[in-house]
């Protein structure tokens, strides 16, 4: 066994995973697993830059991480840095940030790159599940981007497109600083015009119609799952392999879009960083089975974190 820490810096959120790896038959033993909303990429989409006030929150979540490795004394870290890093302008500050404070220097990875920790992370024990059909479609919808895998024990094909839940409402659901409470038809089919041209891009390198099990990994899918069997609070273990059919994501879809900012962060199982951000996580969701015809998704809670971890014990030492 190896014990290792994987952080992943998302759009909307940073994740910590410290577990025990052992490569060679395949377990993985969770020690800790947090994340914290940070919206590092807030306003990214339109200005280039990570604000200041992003980069503390940050800042102030990988001091909390420095302190949890420290305790459990994980032998490698491996720090991910996914799409709201990727197209800052003033990255390098961000990278001296957690340099200081982690002491391992940010990854910041490519699209292919995340959707292949992605893959990883949610089929390593999906493989042993015979009954559900290959090649698997997992799909990560993040916070500024969806990444896109099809394959059976190994990626035959990724493709990381820019929609993400942050990213849409941002860019369409959002007037003069506000979001808009419920959001406009016009602001709903301007999301969804922006989804499906990037399912048609994705689609011209990943084969999704070939896909007989559709995986949803990250926050807007688990928060979907959650409200389908309406927990009375957030519990991983429910969550995780949980299958929701395409008339409940619809039907979620549709009431997220309606409430108003009460109604949805009254929702047991929501996340307060994810009030705001779920309708345009759900279209992402919809519009994705709907493409691909998927009559459910299979909900993962083991995503690109778990990837990220088996990647550092699999690291030369």
């Amino acid at each position: 066994m190896t014990r290792v820490a994987g952080i992943d810096c998302g759009t909307n959120s940073i994740r910590l995973l410290v577990a025990d790896c052992d490569p060679a038959t395949g377990e993985l033993t969770e020690l800790d697993r947090r994340m914290i909303v940070v919206r590092l990429g807030q306003g990214v989409d339109k200005t280039g830059r990570l604000a200041p006030e992003a980069l503390e929150r940050t800042f102030a979540a990988c001091r909390e991480y420095a302190a949890v490795i420290k305790e459990f004394g994980a032998e490698r870290v491996r720090f991910v840095a996914t799409s709201a890093s990727r197209d800052a302008e003033n990255r390098d500050d961000f990278v001296r940030g957690v340099v200081e404070i982690l002491g391992v220097e940010p990854e910041v990875i490519s699209g292919d790159q995340e959707a292949e920790f992605s893959f990883t992370g949610a089929t390593k024990e999906l493989t042993a599940h015979e009954h559900l059909e290959r090649p698997f479609l997992v799909v990560d919808i993040g916070g500024g981007s969806t990444e896109f895998v099809v394959g059976d024990d190994h990626v035959r094909a990724a493709r990381s497109v820019d929609v993400g839940c942050v990213r849409m409402t941002e860019r369409h659901l959002v007037v003069d600083g506000v979001v808009t409470d419920p959001p406009t038809e016009e602001q709903i089919a301007a999301v969804r015009a922006d989804i499906e041209a990037a399912l048609d891009l994705a689609s011209r390198t990943v084969p999704l119609a070939e896909a007989r099990t559709l995986v949803g990994l990250a926050g807007s899918v688990t928060t979907i799952a959650g409200i389908a069997l309406g927990l009375p609070e957030y519990q991983s273990s429910a969550i995780h392999h949980s299958r929701i059919s395409y008339e409940q994501v619809r039907a979620i879809t549709e009431r997220m879009l309606t409430a108003t900012h009460a109604e949805r962060a009254a929702i047991p199982v929501m996340h307060p960083g994810r009030v705001d951000v779920i309708g345009a996580g759900a279209l992402v969701l919809l519009a994705i089975m709907e493409r691909t015809g998927a009559q459910e998704v299979v909900v993962s809670e083991h995503d690109i974190l778990d990837g990220i971890a088996w990647s550092a014990a699999a690291a030369p030492a």
